[in-house]
């Protein structure tokens, strides 16, 4: 079987296939691109099996027929998590504790970065929005640096493209040359449930199907757990 997803979700997806192989439920090949090209490719009708986006995204391709929209099943949720480039002074803590002690502090620290990095995908999407809703986007606009499709907030981290970055715990955990100062505090999170779906396209929609439930299982929440993500709520 073949699957799609956004690039937050590939190592976990790729611990995940192989427990589920490993439980007799099949090989699944899965490739990782940024979420909006994964979304284009299968509303574009690409074959696939298994689709792997944010919730929001999936929900628009279930109401276009692109996803058979009764699959729909939400699997974690990410927090966005804040980090430097390694050996910055800021010191590391515990990669799910809180970055700074409330969102007065995650504005102060944008404020004084001189180069901003965000993702592509609803992380970053609300990122900016909240920068917005502060009202500095005028202050910080032209320091704001988007990562290429594909591309890791902690590549332009370790390449010294940013100096400070926001993205999926999941993705910024283990990163080299990059030091996590933890995620958003309470008061300004920014949360993402990813979800899975059967593709309109599969061949096999009922092994995929079996894949999907395998994927809820409490022997995959504790794999999600062990890469940073939380059960979805």
């Amino acid at each position: 079987m073949k699957a799609i997803s956004s690039m937050a979700t590939r190592l976990l997806l790729a611990d995940l296939m192989a427990a589920a192989d490993d439980a007799g439920l099949g090989h699944v090949e899965i490739e990782s691109v940024g979420g909006v090209d994964a979304a284009d490719r299968v509303a574009a009708g690409e074959e696939f099996d298994l689709v792997f986006l944010a919730d929001g995204a999936l929900a628009k391709l279930a109401v276009g027929g692109h996803v058979v929209p009764g699959t729909v099943s939400p699997l974690v949720l990410s927090q966005v998590a804040v980090a430097v480039p390694a050996g910055s002074d800021d010191p590391a803590t515990a990669a799910n504790d809180p970055a700074f002690p409330d969102a007065a502090a995650v504005r102060d620290a944008i404020r004084s970065a001189t180069r901003i990095g965000y993702s592509t995908g609803p992380s970053g999407t609300a990122l900016v929005a909240m920068i917005e809703e502060w009202g500095l986007s005028a202050e910080v606009g032209d320091r704001l640096v988007q990562a290429r499709p594909g591309i890791p907030v902690a590549r332009l981290l370790a390449d010294g493209e940013v100096d400070l970055g926001f993205q999926q715990l999941s993705e910024l955990v283990g990163s080299s040359g990059v030091t996590v100062l933890g995620v958003l505090p309470q008061d300004c999170s920014i949360d993402t449930v990813f979800s899975g779906a059967v593709a309109a396209t599969s061949a096999n929609p009922e092994a995929a199907a079996a894949i999907l439930g395998f994927l809820r299982s409490d022997a995959a929440r504790d794999i999600a757990r062990s890469h940073h993500f939380a059960p979805p709520v």
